[in-house]
């Protein structure tokens, strides 16, 4: 009777301990997002204490609600569709091919996707704009400039999703289509394409979903005459204070994430079927020149690698060195005043404290927002990365993984004011707290954490957890002896991640920092805002500060991962 016991005690112990897993980060969750935004959208929908569902009816009558919503859908599906073409070719290079230097290309197509909004807009705008390198073109502000700002930062998406999944196909099935009879691209477009489908799809969801909901790519580069709902959403309730319409369009953009989850979350399954099915790595020697007699032709590698070099050059480094090299031109002339006047507070007292003051608010914040981001997240994907046999907890874990990515489409900008009206008063007054905002920042990077962890876990053979479990181990001894080692390999990349983009978080913070305590992004957007060569210069150099600190990080995040994975 006694050992039944143990092991039913020991079975109702290790219910409670997921439980607790499951429940801390549903409570944090409830408290500092759906709390939030659910409150700001209450306030749209019941004035008076009453539901009232006139706004709809009155912001649906309005012809600049359907342009913001026809220029947030353009935007969304041409920066996609451009993500996606430009991408394909790149996860072939990328992923498929061997050539030396591609460890290093992939890290630095990876530093786009990290970069803060505010640096992009600022790396664009110092590119397109008139007296730029590009400013022939006429560019500056207009459609084509920020599809190709989304493009550059969602690039990454698709080389990784795609190249992933690419790296793993048997080639054998490709090589038999070729053998009877097919030419590449026929063979490409019947074996491989079918195959790489759940990928494309699945990366291409989620580049919408980022797509719809930029915010300060869209601010920087075309202000509000190219707004989108996300920008809609910050001009009704700063600008207008008009909370109803802020509410329904919360709705509008809460109803296009739900569906761009909804197709990432079934191909995201798909995929990862597919994945059981294929070999370790199945890439070849990139080919760019074929040799038939004497006579050399063009290889079958060539098309994509041209592609390829043609995106990270132009569309990836021509930016981020302008940026830079524009940087050192101060009004008095090329050199460092710029960088010298970041230790100022800039032209006409533009700020209230100097940009070297900022960047050490915005570490301490973002070491903050990374602590609560890892914990929170790694909780989330150790419940997630189960496989429980009974289908009600295989559906909620699903559910509890779609709900951590909510507040990847939910506006930022709704979060932070959302803070402001809900967590004035007890128990929780924290407007004047300084976990405020490293908060709000580890709400947006949590998405992001258990994105990078989920998929080393799952990686786990469930039958080294059973092997384990028989030989006696514990279920803690089994998650630390079997999950422990695989969860430390993830870890880097989901810090660097986590880190990264509490550095250039802006939606939420531009509410809730406090003005002498401003961070980096706040800063550089004060700046482009004040009038001024000198104001104009400093946010071009702290542009540049922001981005290398936020490069470095990804990079040594990266080389971390490398080293781990190199291991295993």
């Amino acid at each position: 009777m006694t050992r039944p016991r143990a092991h039913a005690g020991a079975r109702a112990a290790g219910v409670a301990a997921w439980a607790l897993a499951a429940g801390l980060p549903l409570l944090f969750l409830g408290v500092f997002f759906a709390w939030p935004v659910l409150s700001l959208v209450g306030r749209g929908f019941f004035p008076d204490g009453a539901l009232d569902l006139s706004a709809f009816t009155e912001v649906f009558a309005r012809p600049r609600t359907w342009r913001i919503i026809g220029q947030t859908l353009t935007q969304a599906v041409l920066g996609t569709a451009g993500a996606v073409l430009l991408g394909i070719p790149g996860a072939y290079v990328l992923y498929r091919c061997r050539w030396r230097g591609r460890g290093m290309v992939r890290a630095f197509v990876t530093v786009p996707f990290v970069l803060p909004s505010v640096v992009v807009g600022v790396a664009f705008r110092s590119l397109l704009a008139e007296g730029g390198p590009l400013g022939f073109l006429g560019l500056d502000g207009t459609l084509a400039a920020i599809v190709l700002a989304l493009v550059f930062f969602n690039y990454t998406v698709v080389v990784r999703t795609v190249g992933g999944m690419w790296a793993r196909l048997d080639p054998r099935a490709e090589q038999a289509a070729r053998a009877l009879g097919a030419s590449p691209v026929r063979a490409f477009r019947t074996v491989t394409l079918p195959a790489l489908a759940p990928a494309i799809a699945s990366a291409a969801s989620i580049v919408f979903l980022f797509c719809a909901t930029a915010f300060g790519v869209v601010l920087t580069m075309g202000g509000v005459r190219s707004g989108t709902i996300e920008t809609e959403i910050w001009v009704q309730t700063t600008q207008f204070l008009d909370l109803r319409a802020a509410a329904v369009l919360s709705v509008v953009q809460l109803v296009v994430v739900a569906a761009a989850l909804a197709v990432a979350g079934r191909t995201r399954t798909r995929r990862e079927r597919a994945l059981g099915l294929r070999t370790s790595d199945a890439g070849h020697r990139l080919t760019l020149v074929e040799r038939t007699g004497a006579r050399p032709r063009p290889g079958a590698d060539l098309l994509p690698a041209v592609v390829t070099a043609v995106v990270v050059l132009g569309l990836l480094t021509l930016p981020l060195v302008g940026l830079v090299v524009r940087s050192f031109r101060a009004p008095d002339g090329w050199g460092l005043g710029n960088y010298r006047a970041l230790g100022t507070t800039g032209g006409d007292n533009a700020l209230s404290v100097t940009v070297w003051e900022a960047t050490a608010n915005s570490l301490r914040v973002a070491v903050d927002a990374t602590v609560l981001a890892v914990v929170v997240g790694t909780l989330v994907a150790l419940v997630v990365s189960r496989r429980p046999r009974a289908r009600a907890a295989r559906r909620a874990v699903s559910l509890l993984d779609a709900v951590f990515m909510l507040p990847l489409g939910v506006s930022a900008v709704t979060v932070g004011f959302g803070f402001l009206i809900t967590l004035d008063r007890p128990p929780l007054d924290l407007r004047s707290s300084l976990v405020l905002v490293p908060i709000a920042q580890a709400v947006v990077a949590v998405p992001l954490v258990v994105r990078a962890v989920l998929p080393v876990l799952r990686a786990i053979d469930p039958r080294q957890r059973e092997v384990a479990a028989v030989l006696g181990a514990s279920r803690w001894r089994v998650l630390s002896t079997v999950d422990g080692p695989y969860l430390v390999r993830g870890l880097g990349l989901a810090i660097g991640f986590a880190f990264a983009v509490s550095l250039g978080e802006f939606g939420a913070t531009s509410f809730l920092a406090r003005p002498d305590r401003p961070t980096l992004p706040v800063v550089i957007f004060r700046l482009l805002g004040r009038p001024g060569a000198e104001n104009y210069g400093m946010a071009l150099a702290a542009a540049v500060v922001l981005a290398v600190l936020t490069a470095t990080v990804m990079t040594l995040a990266e080389k971390l991962r490398t080293k781990e994975v190199s291991g295993w």
